[in-house]
């Protein structure tokens, strides 16, 4: 990275590095490696610290603030908010995916929006954060980068759109066309089940169930990102 994209990624997330190098690798991904032999270092073992700090930040976040809250609903809560879906939209929104170092492959593969990849990237940047300037600068970035998604969590109203993440990647992707057929539905009218396959490009690729159409197209556009390696289960 030159300084010119170091002052801008901690500008938008309101942390100076005191060692460039931390923000550096937190960029690396594994594919960079392969083709610069001057780099030793990706971003995974980062990726693993951040994971464990992320999922520290948000525990004590929600366990503080809602004191009568039981176990089951704060780790549902925090499921939600730490998600790889909800970690995508926080690395979207900043964009991440324009720091990262890629080999070419996975560039022009468009690494730089798979949502999978720019999850992990997210999670190593607070790594690198907390190596750098602790638990409480760390703390300090994730309640900052993950506010929206704690809000939206605690008034049940996050919800990850996997439909729209398929459609995104079908329209980067030599825009591929996606197709929801509906081919069957069960039960009685006031308690049916509906069955969809969905198509791409011709190809079927998945399947979905639900309670509703909408419901059981959302499964299905789920699997299909799971199948493409955009999402993980």
């Amino acid at each position: 990275m030159n300084n010119k994209d170091i002052k801008k990624l901690c500008s938008i997330i309101d942390y100076n590095f005191n060692n460039d190098l931390y923000l550096e690798t937190a960029l690396v991904h594994s594919s960079y490696l392969n083709e610069n032999e001057s780099y030793q270092k990706n971003n995974q073992r980062l990726e693993f610290l951040g994971d464990a700090v992320l999922e520290l930040v948000i525990t004590e976040e929600l366990f503080l603030n809602n004191l009568n809250m039981r176990e089951g609903k704060l780790s549902q809560l925090r499921s939600k908010i730490v998600s790889e879906q909800a970690l995508y939209k926080i690395a979207k929104d900043i964009n991440l995916g324009m720091f990262i170092k890629f080999g070419r492959g996975e560039y022009k593969a468009d690494g730089n929006y798979r949502a999978s990849i720019m999850a992990d990237a997210l999670e190593a940047l607070i790594g690198a954060v907390y190596l750098d300037g602790g638990l409480s600068s760390a703390k300090k970035v994730v309640l900052s980068l993950c506010d929206e998604n704690i809000r939206a969590a605690l008034s049940n109203k996050i919800n990850i759109d996997y439909k729209t993440l398929l459609q995104e990647f079908s329209q980067r992707d030599s825009k591929k066309e996606v197709e929801y057929v509906l081919r069957e539905e069960k039960g009685p009218d006031n308690n049916k089940t509906f069955f969809y396959d969905l198509f791409l490009n011709g190809e079927l690729l998945a399947k979905g169930e639900g309670s509703s159409k909408k419901k059981a197209q959302q499964m299905a556009a789920k699997e299909c990102l799971i199948k493409l390696g955009e999402i993980y289960e």
